[in-house]
């Protein structure tokens, strides 16, 4: 899927780029300086997962083909979506012991970069592994530019006011190969996990295994969704199966649309 809304964004100034990272796709959102049109989005999707060496050749070949003059890049935004973090209180966070909540969960190598975002509003700490050739060639490229987690970005986009609801939400954000779920309840983070799912049966497990572990009755709890799924696909179908509450995500993000694609599809890129 590619959108432009002009010929050619490359001769365009103050251009906002944001870039989401996942081993099975990308997707590039280039937007104007106060973000309040697209100016071009398009995504790769694998049907392999790749390798970070991989990933950085069409990330190279998208800033270099399509993006333009680099001076014409006001900023430069990374959303990293894999399964290596976890989630850490603030006020038990150490630097100097990143790898550490991380080895027990996660497949790490000695050599692997460890980076960390902090979410204020929740007192966490989401550590993660970046893929550092990327944020080598970015900076190389661009200077100064931000990344977060993708956990981060959902921890955040949840509307805080219903931290404090009595009654348990469910929030799946639905990527390419997995699934982010944050569940929370009495203003009380209950979960935070990714999961990875091939077909409906194995996200629907995954799905209704957490509710279990935590006593949500399909029946009654709320469920809401962003990212890649809708009412007329199979993840949807199956979810409502078994849960009879589904919506998705409101967003008065109105300006920034992207074609043939519903509000909530690209929502954590484009709050970036």
């Amino acid at each position: 899927m590619t959108q432009t809304t002009s010929n050619s964004i490359q001769n365009i100034p103050n251009k906002r780029l944001s870039v989401q990272v996942s081993l099975t796709g990308l997707s590039f959102l280039v937007t104007n300086s106060i973000r309040t049109e697209v100016l071009h989005f398009s995504e790769k999707t694998y049907t392999k997962a790749r390798t970070p060496e991989e990933l950085l050749l069409d990330i190279a070949s998208f800033v270099r083909n399509d993006l333009g003059e680099v001076a014409t890049v006001e900023s430069v935004k990374v959303i990293y979506s894999n399964p290596e973090y976890a989630l850490v209180p603030s006020t038990l966070f150490d630097e100097s012991k990143a790898s550490d909540y991380l080895k027990f969960n996660s497949k790490i190598l000695v050599n692997d970069y460890i980076a960390w975002d902090e979410v204020q509003n929740r007192g966490l700490h989401v550590v993660y592994v970046p893929y550092v050739n990327v944020n080598n060639f970015l900076y190389d490229t661009f200077g100064g530019f931000e990344y977060f987690h993708v956990a981060s970005v959902m921890l955040n986009l949840v509307p805080s006011a219903n931290r404090f609801s009595e009654s348990p939400e469910v929030f799946i954000y639905v990527d390419r190969a997995s699934f982010q779920m944050v569940i929370q309840k009495n203003g009380e983070l209950q979960l935070c996990n990714a999961y990875p799912y091939t077909t409906p049966e194995d996200f629907i497990y995954y799905v209704l295994f957490c509710f279990e572990q935590l006593e949500l009755n399909p029946d009654s709890v709320k469920v809401t969704f962003l990212g890649m799924v809708s009412e007329h696909d199979s993840l949807y179908e199956i979810a409502y199966t078994y849960i009879r509450n589904i919506d998705f995500m409101e967003t008065t993000d109105e300006g920034l649309f992207i074609e043939d694609s519903l509000p909530h599809e690209r929502l954590l890129l484009k709050s970036i």
